[in-house]
């Protein structure tokens, strides 16, 4: 085994390989049944083999790819499946495209569909045995790293434990501590892996260089600085090596692009969902009679305020503004599939259009909670500093009960490392959202509290008896819908 480990990165790279190939040829096998030009040289082959490998690459780059030992299995294949029926799609309509001829077909003609779903079925099948495949073979050759938990209270120790324990293969936890225990440096020099979570500026730095020093794994939480370092480029200013960080908006024609980008995207969204969105209200309606939108006064670029659409998900009477719980029974049921599917999100294309809200941006948040949260994280402000958008950091990978300091660490990635490139993938990887619903729309809840210890305590259970969940403490100042 620890000669395959000398070797891993040329194993997950040829399973990478072996898996992109078989994707290519099971398109090409199939389709060139059909379009027997594929299988030879020919202009047709060349392009449609050259836009298979390119998008089928960029497709895999902006969805995450094949990244076994990192993800868990589930994920990777919502990715490559996603990243597989986008680029069979595009390569079928250029195939068609290009047996738009005088020795084919004299007009455009969608040929043979029902091969496309062959294809992506079969696709899906050895996407499926490599993302298992792929991941038992990672973790026979990698046992679980030994990683400890660092924080400064038993509440920070309750937020960041639980998504530490949803990788088991990955991490096994051996101490939870204070940073301040004498033991702290004997705890460090037994693990692999080091979780630094709410830990002061001074003691984290040092822990760092400790741990860099000892070749150990870090993580740590993001911090007002950290996300100024996403913006910092090397410089060396005459013989001085510097990091230059320079606050900067968008250009001007990062704007018009981004202005043009929503205004095609809203305009097709609006044509393309008009039929969901008219079934959306119709079964609004017919539950209660009620309001089918739900609008709501908005903070976006600059503190200027407007009103967002959303299709309601609650009852009109008797709903308290609190936040939203598990099975909280102001949801209708109608409200449920919305809200499980994002559906309810889709009246913002019509405040994208009016130009209130960008595709790509932070969350719109309630006049009320701007002022909240401003007072708690006085970096809030700081979102604020571009258009409001319907998807973003936030809005992928956060779900209803994400902390608002997590949300707002996203919204500020997004901000400091903008391009319209990033844009574009964000847009992309929106579509993962609908493959995780039950996840994005978990409510809060409460269960068993984490407490500290250590491996050398006595009388200490053993790690996998420790409860599986940490309490959510958040709260969220966020209106009934």
């Amino acid at each position: 085994m620890k000669m395959l480990k000398k070797f891993q990165r040329t194993i997950v790279s040829l399973l990478k390989l072996v898996l992109f190939a078989s994707l290519f040829a099971v398109f090409f096998l199939i389709f060139g049944n059909q379009n027997p030009w594929l299988l030879r040289s020919s202009r047709t082959a060349a392009i449609c083999m050259l836009t298979f490998v390119v998008l089928g690459g960029a497709m895999m780059s902006i969805y995450g790819g094949y990244r076994i030992g990192e993800y868990k299995s589930k994920p990777i294949i919502h990715s490559l499946t996603l990243s597989a029926v986008i680029t069979d799609v595009v390569t079928h309509l250029q195939l068609c495209i290009m047996n738009t001829n005088a020795n084919n077909n004299a007009t455009f003609r969608y040929e043979n569909p029902e091969l496309l779903l062959l294809v992506i079925l079969l696709q899906f099948v050895l996407i499926v045995f490599f993302a298992y495949f792929g991941n038992f073979v990672f973790f026979s050759i990698n046992s679980p790293e030994k990683c400890c938990v660092i924080t400064s209270s038993k509440y920070s120790l309750n937020n960041i434990v639980p998504k530490v324990r949803k990788y088991k293969k990955q991490y096994v936890i051996t101490d939870m501590v204070l940073y301040t225990d004498d033991r702290l440096f004997d705890i460090l020099n037994r693990c692999d892996t080091v979780f630094l979570y709410d830990v002061p500026m001074t003691t984290r730095t040092m822990l760092i260089e400790y741990c860099y020093a000892k070749n150990k794994n870090i993580y740590y939480n993001f911090e007002m600085c950290d996300v100024v370092s996403l913006r910092g480029r090397t410089s060396i200013l005459d013989d001085k090596p510097l990091v230059a960080s320079q606050v900067k908006g968008l250009t001007f024609e990062q704007s018009v692009a981004k202005r043009i980008m929503d205004l095609v995207i809203s305009t097709v969204g609006l044509i393309v969902t008009s039929p969901l969105m008219l079934l959306c209200a119709l079964a609004i309606k017919a539950e209660d009679g009620g309001k089918v939108f739900f609008k709501q006064k908005r903070a976006t670029k600059g503190g200027k305020i407007f009103e967002v659409y959303k299709f309601r998900t609650m009852k009109e009477a008797g709903s308290v503004n609190r936040s939203v719980t598990s099975d909280d029974d102001r949801i209708t049921k109608v409200g449920k599939y919305l809200r499980k599917f994002r559906i309810d999100e889709l009246p913002q294309i019509i405040n994208i259009f009016k130009g209130e809200m960008s595709v790509v941006g932070p969350r719109p948040e309630m006049i009320e909670n701007v002022d909240a949260y401003t007072q708690a994280l006085p970096e809030f402000s700081y979102r604020l500093r571009v258009k409001a958008g319907l998807t973003g950091f936030a809005q992928i990978a956060g779900k209803y009960n994400t902390s608002p300091k997590d949300k707002l660490v996203m919204d500020l990635m997004y901000i400091e490392q903008y391009s319209i490139w990033l844009d574009i993938k964000l847009i992309f990887q929106t579509l993962t959202v609908f493959l995780k619903a039950s996840d994005s729309t978990e409510a809060f809840k409460t269960g068993d509290e984490y407490d500290f210890f250590c491996a050398d305590d006595e009388d200490v259970p053993p790690v996998q008896e420790v409860a599986e969940e940490a309490p959510q403490n958040e709260t969220n100042t966020d209106t009934q819908e």
